[in-house]
């Protein structure tokens, strides 16, 4: 039975030696010399007498003593260690602090870049996660909220940035599903902000899908007198109808040109499966021109800095410029919209067969299940096709030829 008031550890005078003020039931009040008063809790277990320190007095009150007393009473009856589990809860707790979430965001770039994930992957994660570090970089993984997550994302929404937003929450969402598996965090508080964001607008990369626009994008390109490893990208880009990074990425050693393919490793591809690319008698003439100019080296496409990296990723949308394509008109990945348009408007291919070609992946889980064929003899055919299409449209118009403006004009 609780001995204790409140008025009775108020008055309590220090004297020349320690004293206790007993509250029944193992917990008392230590009275110091130097007037400090300490709660104390004596319990017994395996046998052995014990002592555990709840704090002094008035920082932690009457009430609250009982209630730490209480609940180290209930650890001994379970066989715990009262005095262990609070060194547990201290040492977990210094962990806590420590694994904020972005030391966790770090480990886990890390950890995909031993997966090889591609680097312009990792680029944007990056730049994610760089604007969601002010806000909730140095905080406790475990103890992020998801009212804090929400106050990142409405930042980044503030800006008009309503699909970087989007996909921040994806990243981060993996940050903390990757701090659950290694139990940094107990749950992914992105998981309840679904709905929460703005939809962004559907936004459709700029493309040239009329046969006669791309007969003069083919003559225009022609007519590039910039950097010459620029020109075969840009006529590559046409032929081949890669995204822009898996060209520009291009390596020798992945090319059989006794077979006249190119396989792309699944590292260097968006959805992480190998892809093989059928090289038309066209597209084997411009390698073999290429290999003339960078064949000595790893990549097919060198940055203009140095062999040992692949060319900027703006240099091919930046040469579409210089030809007078206006950014709104034509992009580098519009190419692919170009090719794939033109292909089913031919109507002498099967769809599935121009979509593998793009390396797209059916998203129906039944129909994908029923359409695991390549296509590879048809792609082959189509792929030769497609180069002798592009050499008929480039000759079927009035060659075009810059002026001094930097654009491109009708002679």
């Amino acid at each position: 039975m609780a001995t204790l008031f409140a008025t009775t550890v108020v008055s309590a005078k220090p004297a020349a030696k320690d004293y206790k003020l007993s509250d029944g039931a193992g917990l008392y009040l230590l009275v110091r010399p130097n007037g400090s008063k300490l709660w104390r809790f004596n319990y017994v277990h395996h046998g052995k007498h014990r002592t555990l320190a709840f704090g002094a007095w008035p920082e932690v009150g009457l009430a609250d003593a009982r209630g730490k007393r209480d609940e180290a009473r209930r650890l001994v009856a379970a066989g715990l260690d009262p005095s262990h589990e609070e060194k547990v809860a201290r040492a977990k707790a210094r962990v806590e602090e420590n694994d904020t979430f972005k030391t966790v965001a770090k480990e886990w770039i890390a950890k995909n870049e031993r997966e090889d994930m591609a680097e312009i992957t990792l680029s944007k994660i990056r730049w994610l996660l760089d604007m969601a570090y002010p806000k909730i970089g140095n905080r406790p993984i475990a103890k992020i909220t998801t009212q804090e997550v929400l106050a990142v994302l409405r930042s980044v929404e503030a800006t008009g940035r309503y699909e970087s937003a989007r996909r921040m929450r994806s990243v981060l969402g993996r940050v903390f599903r990757y701090a659950v598996a290694t139990t940094r965090a107990e749950r992914d508080p992105t998981g309840d902000l679904r709905g929460a964001l703005t939809v962004p607008k559907a936004k459709h990369l700029a493309a040239i899908t009329n046969p006669k626009r791309a007969g003069e994008l083919m003559r225009a390109i022609e007519s590039y007198s910039g950097h010459a490893i620029t020109l075969y990208a840009l006529r590559l880009s046409a032929h081949l109808f890669v995204r822009p990074g898996e060209l520009r990425q291009a390596e020798w050693s992945e090319f059989d040109f006794d077979n006249s393919v190119w396989n792309i490793p699944e590292e260097k591809m968006k959805m992480r499966r190998p892809h093989r690319v059928p090289l038309s008698t066209q597209v084997m003439s411009l390698f073999e021109e290429l290999w003339d100019l960078t064949g000595t080296g790893r990549y097919c496409f060198p940055s203009f800095r140095g062999d040992r990296r692949p060319m900027s990723e703006n240099t091919v949308n930046a040469a579409l410029r210089v030809l007078g394509f206006e950014q709104a008109e034509m992009s580098a990945h519009g190419f692919r919209a170009m090719a794939a348009t033109l292909l089913n408007e031919s109507g002498q291919f099967h769809p599935d067969a121009i979509e593998r070609q793009l390396a797209h992946i059916e998203t129906n889980g039944v129909r994908r299940a029923y359409t695991r064929g390549e296509y590879w003899n048809e792609r082959v055919t189509m792929m030769q096709f497609w180069s002798n299409e592009l050499d008929r449209l480039r000759s079927g118009a009035k060659v075009l030829k810059p002026n001094f403006g930097g654009r491109q004009a009708l002679a």
